[in-house]
């Protein structure tokens, strides 16, 4: 449902950046919908994810999704930061 790209920011806090285009999604409702469900999203997971820099885009199936779906595939996707963000950290340690 969604491509997720993640970067150590040297930073304490996570950050997050929103890419929903209009391409995939075209009515401005489905767009703030997706928004608010990958704000919520990333704050319930936000201590997980400290010290990188998230960047969200939706794919062409996100808009007709059910937000239950929606919710799981982004928990898969900070699951993943959250470990290649750890990984990362020890390497360089």
């Amino acid at each position: 449902m969604f491509t997720v790209l993640s970067r150590e920011n040297r930073k304490k806090d996570a950050r997050l950046g929103l890419a929903i285009s209009k391409k995939n999604c075209r009515l401005a409702v489905q767009r703030n919908r997706l928004k608010r469900i990958v704000r919520e999203s990333f704050r319930s997971h936000k201590d997980r994810l400290s010290g990188l820099d998230v960047v969200v885009m939706c794919q062409a199936a996100a808009p007709r999704a059910s937000n239950k779906k929606l919710f799981d595939s982004l928990a898969a996707h900070w699951q993943k930061s959250a470990t290649a963000g750890s990984e990362r950290v020890q390497d360089e340690s």
